[in-house]
């Protein structure tokens, strides 16, 4: 078979290509290699709005309660939130369920250290030569020392005190048109811009496990557009289903995507003297190839 792991942890269309088996050995394994022995292991859990997210989030749950593990689980959330809450409960390590843009039928599993960064290339082949050639032997536990699920409340809102502290600036009198994709997006968004005083019109935030980036979201900002210029929007804002994407469409309806977003995000904060070394770092995911000059 070819690599498990992608350029955004391991993907698949649900109970095909990901199925409880796979994300059962998954669990098992990724808390197995990215826990220590010295304590009882944590991982966090989150997960996006898709059906099969119970499912999989349930298998996990048994995977790394299997080898001694606590699973704290967060429910639906942002991968953002993921990243944050693992550094900021100090688990050992995060995993987010969640397929991105892709349509509801597929899902994925991406996991995260301690400190909230993605696995080395490194470390993912090692968990994928346990879980597809059984490489190491994961010892079993027993009795007391069988770990558990934990639910973990507050979680959200924590990880929105975090970004309102990220920011001094107010939105008042500002109006937002929020595209949630019926995703991750739906819990939080509204209510952070709220907090920060502007007046937020939210849209495709009902999900219901099969809607989830359903001609909405960053990858149908056509639709964003159009409510931008019915609502007087001064501003919108169209997130992918786990929210780590971003499109917005200014008051006239004309679309920018991430890459110019970071580039007027680099400039205000070089005319601000707060820019560092005057430089702005891409990834190789990046969709324009440019050199800013600042």
């Amino acid at each position: 078979m070819g690599r498990l792991f992608g350029t955004d942890g391991v993907r698949g269309i649900a109970n095909v290509g990901l199925n409880c088996e796979l994300a059962y050995k998954l669990g098992q394994a990724g808390a197995y290699v990215l826990t220590s022995e010295v304590h009882k292991a944590r991982i966090l859990i989150g997960r996006d709005t898709r059906i099969s997210g119970d499912m999989l989030e349930a298998a996990l749950v048994a995977g790394i309660s299997s080898v001694g593990a606590e699973a704290m689980v967060i429910g639906v959330a942002p991968t953002s939130a993921v990243a944050y809450l693992s550094r900021h409960t100090e688990a050992d390590a995060g995993i987010m369920i969640s397929a991105s843009h892709n349509t509801f039928e597929y899902n994925g599993i991406k996991f995260f250290d301690g400190n909230g960064f993605k696995l080395s290339d490194d470390i993912e082949d090692r968990i994928e030569s346990i879980v597809v050639g059984g490489s190491e032997d994961i010892p079993y536990r027993t009795g007391a020392d069988i770990g558990r699920r934990v639910a973990l409340k507050n979680s959200l809102e924590e990880y929105k005190e975090f970004l309102l502290s990220t920011t001094d600036m107010r939105l008042d009198g500002i109006k937002v048109a929020l595209d949630c994709a019926h995703g991750s997006a739906s819990v939080i968004a509204h209510t952070v811009f709220e907090s920060l005083g502007a007046k937020t019109i939210p849209y495709y935030n009902t999900p219901d496990g099969c809607n989830i980036n359903d001609f909405c979201g960053s990858t149908h900002p056509d639709m964003l557009t159009q409510l931008v210029a019915e609502q007087g929007a001064d501003i919108g804002l169209a997130f992918d289903g786990d929210a780590d994407r971003l499109i917005a469409v200014d008051e006239h309806g004309v679309v920018t995507d991430g890459d110019k977003i970071m580039a007027i995000c680099a400039i205000d904060l070089n005319e601000r003297g707060l820019l560092t070394n005057n430089t702005l770092v891409g990834t190789v995911m990046s969709n324009i190839k440019c050199k800013l000059h600042i």
